[in-house]
């Protein structure tokens, strides 16, 4: 898995500069600070040495928003990586770290080339292609614990396109083209399964008819 070459929206990097997502703060672990740690990141032994310094993505309300991080220590318990945090010296204070996104910067010209990793300013300003018609274009990326969306401005407004394989299928930088194959109902409403019939009012029935009479 490789560094996550998607930085935060909120972020502007510097010039020659992007935003790596290295790791998700999962849980607390024991009684001491430590955290659990989701790995976003084949280079841990680089990324996570004492000394690291990581930009926080948190909640606004968070007491943590705006702040960094630096790493003590990373330790290994069977087979999972824990971190050690400079002030964080208890649980209590741990547990207000859950679900913290770790970010670091990188010198661009320092990252290798692969397929599928994409900076955000590569795709913002894309055209967004649906069966060879452009229904809009890539506005901003969104980064979310469980998935990253792409935002796609239409003219009917704003669609929130998860930004996976089997829907995005192609990225195309130098076309300037993202190609997506969404399910039915995400850029358009779908029509009623069972529409009433015209000229008849709902729950209408057809009178039985009446049997001739004997004299």
């Amino acid at each position: 898995m490789a560094d996550h070459k998607l930085p935060r929206k909120e972020v502007a990097p510097r010039p020659g500069q992007t935003e790596l997502r290295v790791g998700r703060l999962t849980k607390a672990h024991g009684l001491k600070g430590a955290l659990k740690l989701e790995l976003f990141t084949d280079e841990p032994e680089k990324r996570f040495v004492p000394g690291a310094v990581f930009t926080l993505q948190v909640p606004t309300a968070s007491k943590w928003h705006g702040k960094t991080l630096e790493l003590r220590e990373l330790r290994w318990y069977n087979g999972h990586p824990v971190g050690f945090f400079a002030g964080v010296d208890d649980r209590t204070e741990a547990e207000t770290l859950a679900k913290a996104i770790l970010w670091v910067s990188q010198d661009a010209a320092q990252l290798p080339d692969e397929d599928d990793a994409w900076y955000d300013h590569q795709l913002v300003g894309l055209d967004a292609v649906r069966d060879g018609v452009t229904v809009g274009r890539v506005a901003r990326v969104d980064h979310l614990p469980a998935q990253d969306l792409l935002a796609i401005a239409t003219a009917g407004g704003e669609v929130l396109v998860p930004f996976v394989k089997a829907i995005v299928p192609e990225v195309d930088i130098a076309a300037g083209t993202v190609t997506l194959t969404p399910p039915a109902g995400l850029f358009e409403e779908l029509p009623d399964d069972d529409p009433e019939p015209e000229g008849e009012p709902a729950g209408a029935e057809d009178e039985p008819e009446q049997a001739p009479s004997e004299d």
